[in-house]
């Protein structure tokens, strides 16, 4: 691992069990349970930005990440989001944030539920997760 790798947390409530996935670019998320009913958690591991020297030079960037939540009883994508790892027009801060505010408002900046590509036949619908 280098620094051109990075991981993202997700979790889901409120998921029926055998129905319902959650995709990242037409995968299924290996989804696991936190003992709390219908409340799931995953890590995504993602090549974030192509230095010119890293650990494994072929494989590409994986952003923007693009996440379904499908419903595979009717093979179609209920909705989702796309994150980018940078500001989308790419706005660069030159120092930390002030406090968690505003470290959270930069995190939110990188999120859009708008603009989300919904597919009719997403690419994991035949597995059947959780």
């Amino acid at each position: 691992m280098d620094s051109s790798l990075e991981r993202l947390e997700v979790k889901v409530r409120g998921l029926m069990g055998g129905r319902h996935v959650v995709c990242v670019g037409g995968t299924a998320l290996p989804l696991h349970p936190t003992g709390t009913n219908s409340e799931y958690v995953a890590g995504v591991r993602y090549r974030a930005w192509q230095p010119p020297s890293c650990l494994h030079p072929t494989i590409g960037v994986h952003t923007p990440l693009v996440f379904d939540l499908v419903d595979t009883w009717n093979r179609r994508s209920l909705g989702g989001c796309t994150y980018h790892v940078m500001h989308p027009d790419g706005r660069n801060y030159d120092t930390f944030p002030v406090n968690a505010y505003e470290g959270e408002s930069r995190r939110l900046a990188r999120f859009f539920r708008e603009g989300h590509p919904p597919r009719a036949n997403p690419a994991a619908t035949g597995s059947r997760q959780p």
